[in-house]
């Protein structure tokens, strides 16, 4: 066991390939070590303190340390470690979340199907759409569209669904059979004077005829975020959604709406489908599902979907779907507990409460500066759109590494912030238990050093 935190480091950099890491500079830096983490903060193996402002990958809801889960996870793993769910097989704790969580979605969800993240969920969602239209006879009925500046995964599925050039550029992605049409980003792409109820029957009129060009006979299902999460933390414009579907309901197009992020309070209500009027046929969920805790995700299916599933077990036998740790016991047996203290703490109504001051310290610190065009999000998820020129709309070139260079900074004054390369903006998703105080210190913190590398370009 080596313990000097130099010498891991050095392991690490020796023997570690990192997700969504820039191997070559990696190779020159190595890697920040996390140690610990109590409540919204974080040390590190260096002697840093750090308020996480982003709670892992937006999913400690619950912050860190909490020995509720911890006992949650001894308690199953001394009962029963492991047992596959496979030919019929269950667990007590699944049923139990499957029961609760069916109570909390939305009413027309029927089945809930588990997994060990959003990606692997929302690759199920992929499967059972195509499964689906092949069982109702309209088997050409199989493309999917997602949008730019979407993220839904890294599989191969879902890095396709993915709409981020990065994660397609020399990996051979995306699939055939996956569709992107544009993205929700009133503030880049809305044409000058366009109001943004205009601009989203424009977004929801490309649709169509995104449609229209592959043939509706050919397009199963369209998959959105209602906030879009990696691709800039986007939020709808006004009658976004509603034109949106107006469109998948003429041409029957399943619609997906991935809550990775946005699910169990993120945006001040249980699922952010409820903010924004979506009426989903599948839903997938993960992240705050276990507060990260573990790896465990949950999709939804309708009873109109189950039905046919249950047709074509009649016809072609078992459901040939599973993953060797779909519903886990010791997973679902943290995602109770981690849903009780959701509801304990009320922490769905403190993240809208809070969520609503955060965006109004943000506004009011750094809100009217030149180098920031604007402030995006809804309840505890937020970003900072960082400018050259807000008055002229002019953005950093994409060499400058603006976003990066300010997290830098940041992580220096003890904030750990997420950079958005992609579209110039610094991200934030506190844990749902952060107050008012954090919630001040954070901006402090991230004004500050905002400001800071802004007066250095």
């Amino acid at each position: 066991m080596v313990n000097h935190h130099k010498d891991l480091k050095q392991l690490d950099a020796n023997s570690i390939l990192h997700p969504s890491t820039n191997a070559n500079e990696f190779a020159k830096t190595g890697s920040r070590i996390m140690q610990s983490g109590e409540g919204i903060y974080l040390h590190d193996t260096d002697g840093n303190k750090l308020i996480d402002a982003v709670a892992g990958l937006w999913c400690v809801n619950v912050g860190y340390g909490r020995n509720e889960l911890a006992d949650a996870m001894h308690s199953a793993a001394t009962n029963m470690g492991y047992y596959h769910t496979f030919t019929g097989m269950s667990n007590v704790p699944q049923i139990e979340l499957a029961e609760r969580l069916l109570e909390l979605a939305p009413d027309n969800m029927s089945k809930v199907f588990f997994a060990s993240g959003g990606s692997d969920g929302n690759d199920t969602l992929m499967k059972i759409v195509w499964y689906y239209h092949n069982l109702i006879g309209k088997p050409e009925k199989r493309k999917i569209i997602s949008r730019w500046q979407a993220y839904h995964g890294t599989s191969i599925a879902t890095a396709s669904l993915t709409g981020l050039p990065s994660f397609h550029k020399d990996f051979n992605l995306p699939i055939d059979g996956v569709l992107h049409t544009e993205s929700p980003d009133y503030f880049r792409h809305a044409l000058e004077n366009e109001t943004e109820r205009e601009f989203s029957v424009r977004r929801a009129k490309e649709l169509e005829e995104l449609i229209l060009q592959h043939g509706p006979e050919t397009v199963g299902a369209f998959i959105a975020e209602p906030v879009l999460g990696a691709g800039g933390v986007i939020t709808p414009p006004e009658g976004y959604f509603e034109e949106i579907q107006k469109v998948t309901q003429k041409y029957d197009l399943l619609f997906i709406a991935d809550e990775v992020v946005c699910g169990y309070g993120r945006l001040g209500k249980w699922w952010g489908s409820e903010v924004y009027g979506i009426e989903p046929d599948m839903i997938t969920t993960a992240k705050a599902l276990t507060s990260g805790y573990f790896p465990f995700s949950a999709s939804f299916i309708t009873e109109e979907i189950w039905d046919v599933i249950k047709q074509g077990s009649a016809k072609y036998g078992s459901f040939a779907h599973g993953y060797t740790y779909a519903g886990h016991p010791i997973g679902a047996a943290v995602a109770m507990a981690n849903l009780d203290i959701i509801e304990s703490e009320n922490l769905v109504t403190q993240s809208s409460v809070h969520g609503a001051y955060f965006h109004q310290k943000l506004e009011e610190s750094v809100g009217k500066e030149n180098h920031v065009g604007q402030i995006r999000g809804q309840g505890l998820l937020a970003a900072v759109q960082i400018m050259k020129d807000a008055n002229s709309k002019t953005f950093f070139d994409p060499a400058t590494k603006i976003a990066p260079q300010v997290t830098v900074e940041c992580y220096k004054n003890g904030l750990i912030a997420r950079p958005l390369p992609s579209v110039d903006s610094v991200a934030f998703s506190p844990p749902l238990i952060t107050t008012k105080e954090e919630i001040d210190q954070i901006v402090d913190i991230f004004s500050h050093s905002l400001n800071k590398v802004i007066a250095a370009q």
